[in-house]
């Protein structure tokens, strides 16, 4: 399948897991829910997510080739990043909508939950140097 295409249904997936997890923090305002959303789904973010996993070799070598492969797809960029970040985040997604139309939802939760603790760390991190 078209990289763009498994990206495509990548993002929706990604997203939908975030939100999930934010609504059960018990956050409950949308103005709150968005604020918290963009930890998450910008491409900044998914970026760090995606370089993250790979430092900590949480992917297979099979995933890293479909994330390498959406990476190097031929999309539209989104003006608000660098080109560099948004092809890695297309990767991302496209390693999600492949897991995802292949039915390997075990592997996605291990992966998103993977991103979710990362993030807390991270931010506990920022939290304490401040």
């Amino acid at each position: 399948m078209n990289p763009i295409t498994l990206a495509y249904i990548g993002d929706a997936v990604y997203e939908l897991y975030i939100r999930e997890f934010l609504i059960n923090l018990k956050l409950v305002k949308v103005k709150d829910l968005q604020k918290e959303s963009l930890k998450y789904v910008s491409a900044k973010s998914q970026r760090r997510c995606l370089e993250n996993l790979i430092e900590s070799n949480f992917l297979t070598e099979e995933e890293i080739d479909i994330y390498k492969r959406g990476r190097n797809a031929h999309g539209r960029k989104n003006s608000n990043t660098d080109i560099i970040t948004y092809k890695i985040a297309t990767g991302l997604e496209c390693l999600i909508g492949d897991l995802y139309l292949n039915k390997n939802y075990q592997r996605i939760k291990e992966i998103m939950d993977f991103i979710v603790r990362q993030k807390w760390k991270y931010m506990a991190k920022m939290y304490l140097k401040n």
